[in-house]
């Protein structure tokens, strides 16, 4: 028997929060509940082709962009807070209408502040408990975890303990019962298949930074003699080309091609977002980073995992093949055991 509909709403923002909800839907539909999916844009997009025969609604969005300088990222956010916050009103108002009309019985909201109901269990997701900005970020950390107490709890897709991914930003100083680590994320299983490529270049994240990473790698890669399946990372028609042949271009992958693209190269390049860091560990890849410029939380996971001696990263600007040269000095990611139970989480939504 069908438990009842579970609302999973993903912000977007890039692909990640998306990317990272697929093994939590997976697991509702193995449990025997119905997921009810919504979000906008490339990540709305992300879910239908991921789960075609599911319900996926629209939600409003909070139309997140990129500066061209990324030093004024911090602040066009701050200017940006009324349309924000008017998002977050609309997003809760639309959210009690889904609840009437698919008689939902629980909330997964990734990185959603207005996706929840005072009347229902209501679950954030989120790796970032510590919001980094700069000289801002006990201020930015104070409104996420004040978000994140309205919700009944707070699923962090990462270990418990020291040995972790996210780092500061997924672990507080004080313990907390609402918080529940659920270990790493990831749609995307180890595989042993020959390795067809030497570089897999994915990019991700907001416009127009990504365009900006695209147009650099492929000006630098245009005489290369390597084998690189380049990955832009974008839902459109329109298809680019290069004179290179060793170099295959695609606009998007997922599911199972996806999967088999990861376990088919040797190195990966890529931004170090954390939805990414969670696919990469899953198959225990050898990556390359180049964070999303102005983006602390990026800039921060990049460093660490370069002085925990897993990957180089370098910044967008300074990237050249030579920096390439630097993989065979990391270990490259350890993925590490870790058992959860996505049945006991999700009696959550069965408390009265």
């Amino acid at each position: 028997m069908q438990k009842g509909r579970i609302l999973v709403a993903a912000l977007n923002w890039g692909l990640g929060h998306a990317a990272r909800c697929v093994p939590i839907i997976k697991a509702l539909l193995k449990n025997d509940y119905e997921p009810i999916l919504a979000s906008d844009g490339d990540a709305l997009k992300l879910l239908q082709k991921e789960f075609p025969h599911i319900t996926c609604l629209s939600l409003p969005s909070y139309n997140i962009k990129y500066t061209e300088d990324p030093s004024n990222l911090k602040w066009k956010l701050l200017f940006d807070s009324p349309h924000i916050l008017r998002t977050i009103k609309a997003e809760k108002k639309i959210t009690k209408q889904i609840i009437k009309d698919y008689q939902i019985i629980g909330i997964i909201s990734d990185n959603r502040w207005g996706v929840r109901h005072k009347n229902l269990k209501s679950v954030f997701v989120t790796h970032q408990l510590n919001v980094l900005s700069g000289n801002t970020t006990s201020f930015s950390s104070k409104i996420q975890q004040n978000y994140i107490e309205k919700f009944d709890e707070c699923w962090v897709p990462d270990y418990p303990g020291s040995k972790n991914l996210s780092g500061i930003l997924g672990h507080l100083k004080k313990e907390n019962s609402a918080i529940k680590y659920i270990g790493p994320l990831s749609r995307i299983e180890k595989r042993s298949w020959p390795k067809i490529y030497d570089f897999l270049i994915i990019l991700s994240g907001p416009e127009p930074q990504r365009t900006f990473l695209e147009k650099k790698l492929l000006n630098t890669f245009k005489d290369s003699e390597e084998k690189i399946l380049f990955v832009r990372g974008v839902f459109s028609s329109e298809e680019i080309s290069v004179k290179n042949t060793n170099i295959n271009i695609r606009n998007h992958l997922y599911g199972a091609v996806l999967q088999q693209a990861l376990n088919s190269c040797k190195y990966i390049i890529a931004r170090s977002g954390y939805t990414t860091i969670m696919d990469l560990n899953s198959i225990e890849a050898k990556a390359f980073f180049i964070p999303t410029p102005g983006q602390y939380e990026q800039e921060y996971l990049a460093e660490r995992l370069y002085k925990l001696g897993v990957a180089p990263f370098c910044t967008q600007q300074d990237f050249t093949l030579e920096k390439l040269n630097d993989l065979e000095e990391f270990s490259g990611f350890s993925s590490i055991r870790f058992d959860h139970s996505f049945r006991d989480l999700f009696t959550l939504f069965e408390r009265k």
